[in-house]
């Protein structure tokens, strides 16, 4: 049986087909396969009990929205080849194959100042090797080296596929219906000017909505107060590992944990061997050592774990002005003095930092509408309500968190 007619049902789209031998051989690869075991919105699931889905789901999920675009562009006239087809469906596919446990916790905590991006590359290069050279195209098109611009911004840009997919898959995983965005209407707009990906001038209010539905998406879900504590919690929790492993601690964790704990792993570091132990690591190496570690002896070690476990978490405020330094500092005085610890120790548990939401980028890389006259404009410059103009504007809150006991 030709692996064209696979077809994989999805909860959202219905049946995804996978097109081809070689996409059909990437997702049965290990390196793919352990995506099954990394969950999309890293510790959300102790916000919405629904968002339990994983980076499996959304990589299958962007491919399907590739394909369509693909359909939709050359309905138009739009010239791509079926190697340029190939390509593209590979970029979405494997996007995402360098992210750690729990998504974006460990891009702090594990390695050093390496993002899952890079990770990525090397996941893309290393494949490549494996299946003769066969990615290559989709790689250059990935690292937007390719002469035809509008490829990449299928796969990276401020409306490429990548985001289609997780707002919507986002939202209906968590019930929550803002994010709920019209992706099939947004690919149906679609078209190519001056090699620059354009929308169509009548889909201006699908864009808007997804722009509303990025901004509402962040402030709800993504950086949910609850969630953003589990977060920082489990960012903390890993350097307190990592502390006491370098101290000579031997911690009950996996093989793969264990490595990246003892180790201290850089951009430069990050080679083929380093790769693999990577490719090991999925959110239940984390959880199982949660597991173990409640009963450890270090307080900060076992406090931090049976909190993440039991979803006992911090007293969280945000607001808009930055805290106090004496305000943070009291905390953690009273934080030495009730738990009988160091400052050092103390600051595991009370911390503050900021975050932003910026739903929209006038700066670069702009959604822009062509006009039935053909004139490409930015899509914040053409809508009516100044809404898109005012959604550019970066948005910061800051927070503190601090035991519940205090």
């Amino acid at each position: 049986m030709s692996n064209n007619l696979k077809i994989v049902n999805d909860p959202i789209y219905g049946f995804i087909t996978i097109p081809s031998v070689l996409i059909f051989d990437l997702i049965e690869h290990p390196y793919f396969q352990r995506l099954r075991r990394i969950s999309q919105m890293g510790m959300s699931y102790l916000v919405y009990p629904g968002a339990h889905h994983t980076r499996f789901h959304h990589a299958l999920g962007a491919m399907f929205l590739m394909q369509k675009a693909v359909q939709v562009l050359r309905s138009k006239g739009v010239a791509i080849s079926d190697k340029e087809k190939e390509a593209l469906l590979v970029a979405i596919l494997l996007h995402d194959i360098g992210h750690g446990p729990f998504s974006h916790a460990m891009e702090h905590s594990i390695v050093e100042n390496i993002s899952h991006e890079e990770i990525s590359l090397l996941f893309m290069e290393e494949l490549n090797t494996i299946f003769n050279n066969s990615l290559t195209l989709a790689i250059t098109i990935f690292k937007n080296q390719y002469h035809r611009k509008f490829l990449h911004q299928l796969i990276s840009s401020q409306l490429d596929m990548d985001r289609l997919d997780y707002l919507r898959r986002d939202s209906f995983y968590t019930g929550v219906s803002e994010g709920s965005i019209n992706s099939e209407r947004l690919i149906a707009m679609l078209h190519v000017k001056e090699d620059r990906l354009v929308v169509e001038e009548k889909g201006i209010y699908s864009v808007e909505k997804f722009i509303i539905a990025r901004r509402l998406m962040y402030w709800q879900v993504y950086l949910h107060k609850t969630g953003l504590v589990a977060e920082q919690l489990l960012m903390r929790l890993l350097k307190r590992a990592k502390v006491l492993s370098h101290q000579g601690e031997t911690l009950e964790s996996s093989q793969a944990l264990s490595y990246f704990l003892k180790t201290v792993i850089t951009q430069e570091d990050f080679n083929t061997s380093v790769l693999e132990k990577f490719s090991k690591l999925d959110d239940y190496d984390i959880i199982g050592a949660m597991k173990s570690w409640q009963y450890h002896t270090d307080f900060v070690l076992k406090t931090l774990s049976s909190m993440l476990l039991n979803r006992d978490l911090l007293k969280i405020e945000i607001q808009h002005k930055e805290f106090p330094a004496h305000k943070i500092s009291d905390k953690k005085q009273q934080v030495m003095k009730k738990y009988n610890l160091t400052e050092d120790q103390a600051s595991y548990f009370v911390f503050s930092d900021s975050i932003s939401n910026q739903a929209y980028r006038m700066d670069k890389d702009t959604i822009n509408l062509v006009t039935k006259k053909g004139e490409v404009i930015d899509v914040a410059r053409a809508s009516d309500q100044l809404n898109i103009e005012a959604l550019s504007k970066k948005v910061t809150k800051h927070y503190l968190c601090y035991p519940k006991a205090l």
